[in-house]
């Protein structure tokens, strides 16, 4: 069984006449235009076939984004990643395409100055996002007008089911802790916020709090589901009993009462009229909750989900695994990458070598007797100028041959029971030129300067973002992206809090996982990136020194391509932690090997010497 596909259902024609019958819609109900944004009533990352409406309705697949349908026009609000995909998969006579940073809706709604009254539905936007348009529209003397039926569903006469895929125990020899204490320790900080209770709305926050895993989204192991964890009492879980077999369905009465989804509202009305105080984290909570709680009598208060942070610092069991998981992935990515050098330039395209790779790791992880889950995101496999962008995704009309003097880009990962990976390498197809080298070596010199970094308590993720850049900036080049995400425990590859970028503003803490992945990108050219996952580790004093320091234990294992280092670029420092660590690469992963990948694998690791 494949995990992706490489087919993409968009058909811009379609936008036209759905647009039309939603603007019949805006008549109806006396609106001047309706929001329709990339999400679902969770705001995750990945939505279901169900909640998919931006896609049905513009044509346009890309993970952010969101459509203002207007009584003549419509508008199509999309970041930088995807500007070129927008413009290809939607209907240019029907679509203006914004800019989702520089003019995103509330912005651009501020600056119309004229009064619209404009129509969305609260369950698929933030109370913050709410906040924020409604702020705009009311500045010019408009209203935001919540309505009762999302206007897209009103018109999708297929639209899909909702997901009921089952949901899984997640054994404590991989979580490493008990349900049960957990939702005692939510408990606790709900009454430490001076608050009755809280709703979890973020599914990997209720996969993480009550050890289950599910797979209603792609790529991430979610079971779609809403808790409310009170101060006192039992939680209530608002799941589908539809998905739980009889001995899932038994764990979690034990740890809470079950509720019909569909009871939600009318629960959480009936908590909130006894006028208690409801903690909602207002940038991953619908505005829906909000209104629901407050007409009840309730009071809504704004706190952090209280299980973010404590699902971003792994325990060490989900330390181990995910140093187990990233050592069977890299045995899957020696055999790959040894096979990608076997074939000759021009013979094999991107959608070979991506679905090769999934072989691979299905198969490795069966000899290890570990399943290979999911992907935890489908592979960007990215030859020559389709590498340039940073979040390609390769489809059967952008496929493209690995052709000779080109650079070939692979962004990858799998969902393990016992870890989440993602691993980006690059390598060139023929002989690399010297430009590739030296660009491919300024970004390897961030990803050591990140690898090698030691930083005191309370250090947070954009201090430390500049250490990748520097190497790059000192030559006039930079990259459009974070340096680095947080990754869950078999839950999300892009996990928050904790993040390197310009905006990570969470304290990087002991046993966070980030990604370390800085790049370069040449558009019509190629596209570079080298990324291993890292660990926090416990904070020590360095010998000699006066204040105990924190820094990264590197877990993924794979050997970075030694034809596209430059090493007069290199200072000795920066060649002993290449040579050291491709020394654990070889002696963590030989054993693991044979035949011509073996051989691959000791070359690849080859020490270049430590310079002077």
């Amino acid at each position: 069984m494949m995990f992706q596909s490489f087919e993409v259902a968009s058909n811009p024609a379609t936008g036209a006449p759905r647009v039309a019958k939603l603007r019949a819609e805006l008549e109806n109900l006396g609106l001047d235009g309706f929001l329709v944004p990339r999400a679902d009533e969770h705001q995750g990352e990945y939505v279901p076939a169900r909640a998919r409406r931006l896609a049905w309705l513009t044509g346009f697949t890309g993970s952010a984004g969101v459509a203002l349908i207007m009584k003549s026009k419509a508008y199509l609000f999309v970041d930088g990643r995807y500007t070129l995909q927008a413009a290809e998969q939607t209907d240019p006579e029907v679509f203006t395409i914004e800019s989702l940073v520089d003019t995103p809706p509330p912005v651009w709604l501020r600056n119309v100055e004229k009064k619209l009254n404009i129509g969305f539905d609260p369950w698929l936007h933030t109370i913050s996002e709410t906040k924020s348009l409604r702020e705009a529209l009311e500045k010019n003397g408009g209203s935001l007008v919540a309505v009762k039926d999302n206007l897209v569903d009103l018109i999708w006469d297929d639209q899909p089911a909702p997901p009921l895929e089952a949901v899984t125990i997640q054994p404590e020899k991989y979580a490493g802790k008990l349900a049960s204490q957990k939702l005692h320790e939510l408990a606790e900080a709900v009454a430490k916020a001076k608050a009755n209770a809280t709703i979890l709305t973020d599914p990997s926050s209720i996969a993480w709090a009550f050890n289950i895993r599910g797979n209603d989204v792609s790529n991430t192991p979610l079971p779609l589901a809403f808790a409310l964890i009170p101060a006192s009492g039992e939680p209530l879980l608002f799941i589908d009993k539809r998905k739980l077999p009889i001995e899932t369905e038994a764990y979690l009465t034990q740890l809470s009462t079950l509720r019909a989804p569909s009871a939600l509202e009318g629960d959480v009305a009936a908590f909130a009229a006894e006028g208690k105080t409801v903690m909602l984290d207002p940038a991953l909570t619908a505005e829906k909750l909000r209104l629901i709680i407050e007409k009840a009598g309730g009071k809504v208060v704004d706190g952090l989900d209280p299980a973010r942070l404590p699902r971003a610092v792994k325990n060490a069991v989900e330390l181990e695994g995910a140093r187990k998981s990233h050592e069977r992935d890299g045995v899957a990515m020696v055999s790959f990458l040894s096979w990608i050098d076997e074939q000759a330039p021009g013979t094999i395209d991107e959608i070979i070598a991506a679905t090769k790779l999934e072989e691979t790791r299905q198969t490795v992880a069966e000899s290890f007797q570990m399943p290979l889950e999911n992907l935890s995101f489908d592979s960007i496999s990215g030859a020559g100028p389709n590498g340039a962008f940073a979040h390609y995704r390769v489809s059967t009309q952008s496929n493209r041959k690995l052709q000779d003097g080109e650079l070939y880009l692979i962004d990858s990962g799998g969902q393990y029971r016992d870890g989440t990976t993602d691993i980006t390498r690059t390598l060139p197809v023929g002989k690399p030129t010297d430009d590739m080298k030296r660009k491919f070596t300024l970004v390897l010199k961030g990803m050591i300067a990140i690898s090698t970094a030691r930083f005191p308590k309370g250090t947070r993720g954009m201090d430390i973002d500049v250490l990748a850049r520097i190497a790059l900036w000192k030559q006039g080049y930079d990259y459009g992206h974070g340096t680095g995400h947080g990754v869950g425990s078999f839950l999300s590859v892009h996990e928050g809090p904790q993040s390197i970028s310009k905006r990570g503003v969470q304290e990087l803490l002991p046993g966070m996982i980030l990604s370390n992945e800085p790049g370069y990108y040449k558009p019509g050219a190629y596209g570079i990136r080298t990324e291993n996952l890292l660990i926090v580790t416990e904070p020590e004093v360095p010998e000699g020194g006066d204040i105990a320091m924190m820094g990264f234990e590197t877990i993924t294992l794979c050997p970075i391509d030694r034809r596209l280092i430059d090493t007069s670029l290199l200072v000795r420092e920066e060649l002993i932690w290449l040579d050291a660590y491709h020394a654990r690469v070889r002696e963590a992963l030989l054993p693991h090997t044979n035949g011509s990948a073996r051989e691959w694998l000791i070359a690849a690791t080859e020490p270049f010497g430590h310079g002077n």
